[in-house]
C-alpha cells in the first residue's frame, strides 16, 4: 500500500468515527446543559465551594465567575510550581523559576498548554497530575461553559440570564470530560501508553550506554490533553514520544479525541436553539475548512520535490516513521485548527507551505472545529459577521436565529475578531524590533521570522504548539507569551458573554420571506468565504514575509 493511500484511508476512517459519535455525544451534551437535576457528587462540590447552582446569572456575573475562577487557578498552579522542590513525588526536581512558572500557569489555565520546558526534566508527579492535569479538565470545561452561555443567548428571549457558571463548569467536567477520559485512558494503556508513578530509571541498552526516563500517569493525562484540546505533553517530544502515542492506531484515536467534542457541539447548539439544521450549517462550515486544510497539508508534504523527498515518499524530516506523512499531516491540521497544540511531528521541519498551512489554521481563530467551546463560540461570532455582511448586500436589517444584529452586537463581534490579531502582530513586531529576542531564533531569514510569528500566533490563539526551532525559555518570551495567552483567552470571552447578554434580552423577530435562511448551503458558503477573507486581509502581509516567502524560494 502506498503512503498516500494509507493516509487517505486513515482520513476516511477518522471521518466515519466522528460521524458515528456526532449525534449521541451532541445530544448528551445538550441534555447535560439543559438538565435541572444535580447529581450527589456535584452537590458535594457546590457545597464545598459555596455555590448555588440554581441561581441564574446575567452576563456580568457570569464573566466575574469565569475570571475569578481562572485567576485563582493561575495563582494555585503558580504556587505549586514554585514550591515543587518541597513537595513529595517531585522526583528530585527543583522548584520552577518565576518567569517559567508564570508562563506555565497562564498556559494551562488559558487552555493553551504552551511549554517552554522539558516535561520529563522539570515537573514531578504532583505538579503533573495534581496541577497540570487538573487544569486540562477545568480549563476545557470553562470554554464549554462560555459557549453554552452564548447558545443560551440565542435561545432565550426577554431575559438577560445566561445560566449558572458553576453548574456549567461542574457538569461539563463530571458528566462529559471525566467519563470519556476514563474510557480513553484504558484504550491508550491497551495501546502501550504508560500509566504509573515510577521514579527515574534506566531504559534500554544503547551504543553509548543507557538512557534515563521517569514514569508517570501519562495515559490519563494524554487523553484529557487531547479531549480537552489542551496539548501539553508529559514529555518534551509530546505526542511523538512512544510513551504518549505508541502506535498508528493510538495516533488516530488521539486525533479522534481532539475533534469529537468540537464537532459534536454543533449538534448541541442545534438542539438547544431548537433547530438541528442550524447546527448542520455550522458543522458543514467547519467540515469544509477542516477537510480542505487536511487535503492541502497532505498534498504539500507528499508532493514536495527533490531526490531525498522522493526516496522517503515525501517530506519525512521531523516526522515519526510509525505515523508517516499521512498520520502526521492529519494530526498537524487537527491540532492547529483546534486549540490543542499537541504535536506528533515538528512543524519547523514541514515544508514552507506546510508550516504556513499550520499557522493559517490557528490564525483563522481555531474555529474549524476549534477548541472545546471556544471553537463553537468563535464560529458563532463569525456567523454574526456573515449575517451582517449579507444584510449590507441586500439592504435589510441582519437577523440570526430570530435575533436582530444591531450596532451593539456588531461592535462586540468586531472587537472579538480584532483582539487576537492585534496581540499576535504587535508582540511579533516588538520581538523582531528589539535586539535580544531575535537571538532565540535557530534560523535566519523567512524561517526565523516564521518561528516568532508562529509562537505568538500559537500563544494568543490559545493553541500551544511550537515550530520547535525557537528557544522560548527566556524571560522575554516566557513573560510576553504568558501575557498573550491570558489576554487572548479572556478578553474575547468578555465580548462573547456581552454579546450573549445582549441577544438574550431581545424579543424574537418573526421570520419573513426576506429573512436570510442560515440553515442552507448558500449561507454556509458565505460563512466560509467570510472567514477566509477576514483572515487573509488580517494576516497576509505577515504570512508573505514568513512561510510564503520560504515556500516560494524552495
Amino acid at each position: 500500500m502506498s503512503p498516500v493511500t494509507a493516509g487517505v484511508l486513515q482520513l476516511l476512517a477518522l471521518v466515519a468515527a466522528l460521524a458515528l459519535a456526532y449525534r449521541p455525544l451532541g445530544d448528551h451534551m445538550a441534555r447535560v446543559y439543559s438538565s435541572e437535576k444535580h447529581y450527589r457528587p456535584e452537590k458535594w462540590i457546590y457545597k464545598a465551594i459555596g455555590a448555588n447552582p440554581s441561581a441564574e446569572m446575567r452576563w456580568p456575573a457570569y464573566l466575574r465567575a469565569v475570571l475569578a475562577f481562572s485567576a485563582v487557578s493561575v495563582l494555585f498552579l503558580y504556587l505549586m510550581q514554585r514550591v515543587q522542590g518541597s513537595l513529595p513525588g517531585s522526583l528530585g526536581f527543583s522548584s520552577i523559576d518565576p518567569d517559567q512558572a508564570f508562563n506555565t500557569a497562564a498556559s494551562f489555565v488559558a487552555n493553551t498548554n504552551w511549554q517552554s520546558y522539558y516535561g520529563e526534566q522539570a515537573m514531578g508527579h504532583v505538579v503533573q497530575t495534581g496541577g497540570l492535569a487538573v487544569q486540562n479538565f477545568v480549563s476545557a470545561a470553562v470554554g464549554m461553559a462560555v459557549a453554552v452561555a452564548l447558545v443560551r443567548g440565542f435561545a432565550r428571549s426577554r431575559t438577560g440570564e445566561l445560566g449558572n457558571f458553576w453548574s456549567d463548569l461542574v457538569r461539563g467536567t463530571v458528566r462529559i470530560l471525566l467519563p470519556i477520559s476514563v474510557i480513553g485512558a484504558i484504550v491508550l494503556v491497551a495501546c502501550g501508553a504508560i500509566q504509573n508513578f515510577a521514579g527515574i530509571h534506566e531504559v534500554g541498552q544503547f551504543m553509548d550506554g543507557t538512557q534515563q526516563w521517569n514514569g508517570g500517569a501519562v495515559a490519563s493525562q494524554e487523553v484529557i490533553k487531547e479531549l480537552g484540546t489542551n496539548g501539553g505533553g508529559y514529555f518534551n517530544a509530546n505526542s511523538a514520544h512512544p510513551f504518549e502515542n505508541p502506535t498508528p492506531f493510538s495516533n488516530l484515536f488521539e486525533i479522534f479525541l481532539i475533534l469529537v467534542i468540537p464537532f459534536a457541539m454543533t449538534r448541541t447548539f442545534g438542539k438547544m436553539v431548537g433547530s438541528v439544521k442550524q447546527g448542520y450549517a455550522i458543522l458543514a462550515t467547519m467540515g469544509i475548512i477542516w477537510l480542505g486544510f487536511t487535503a492541502l497539508m497532505m498534498w504539500t508534504e507528499f508532493a514536495h520535490h527533490g531526490p531525498a523527498f522522493d526516496v522517503a515518499g515525501g517530506a519525512m524530516e521531523g516526522k515519526e516513521t510509525r505515523f508517516g506523512i499521512g498520520g502526521s499531516s492529519i494530526f498537524a491540521v487537527a491540532t492547529t485548527l483546534t486549540s490543542t497544540g499537541a504535536v506528533n511531528s515538528f512543524h519547523s521541519s514541514y515544508t514552507g507551505f506546510g508550516g504556513g498551512i499550520a499557522m493559517l489554521g490557528m490564525q483563522l481563530g481555531e474555529i474549524a472545529p476549534g477548541g472545546v467551546g471556544s471553537g463553537l463560540y468563535g464560529m458563532l461570532v463569525m456567523a454574526v459577521i456573515a449575517v451582517f455582511i449579507a444584510g449590507l448586500m441586500v439592504g435589510r436589517t441582519p437577523e440570526y436565529l430570530g435575533k436582530k444584529i444591531g450596532t451593539r452586537e456588531i461592535k462586540l463581534a468586531a472587537c472579538y475578531i480584532l483582539i487576537t490579531p492585534a496581540l499576535v502582530l504587535c508582540f511579533t513586531a516588538a520581538a523582531m524590533a528589539l535586539p535580544t529576542p531575535g537571538n532565540s531564533m535557530t534560523n535566519a531569514g523567512a524561517h526565523g521570522f516564521s518561528e516568532i510569528l508562529y509562537a505568538y500566533t500559537s500563544g494568543a490563539n490559545n493553541n500551544g504548539s511550537a515550530f520547535a526551532g525557537l528557544n522560548a525559555d527566556t524571560q522575554w518570551f516566557n513573560s510576553t507569551i504568558g501575557i498573550a495567552m491570558l489576554l487572548g483567552r479572556f478578553l474575547p470571552m468578555v465580548f462573547v458573554l456581552a454579546l450573549a447578554g445582549s441577544l438574550a434580552e431581545q424579543k424574537p423577530v418573526p421570520e419573513t420571506a426576506g429573512t436570510l435562511r442560515t440553515d442552507k448551503p448558500l449561507y454556509a458558503g458565505l460563512l466560509v468565504g467570510t472567514i477566509l477573507i477576514i483572515t487573509g486581509l488580517t494576516y497576509f502581509p505577515a504570512l508573505a514575509l514568513g512561510p510564503l516567502a520560504e515556500g516560494l524560494a524552495s
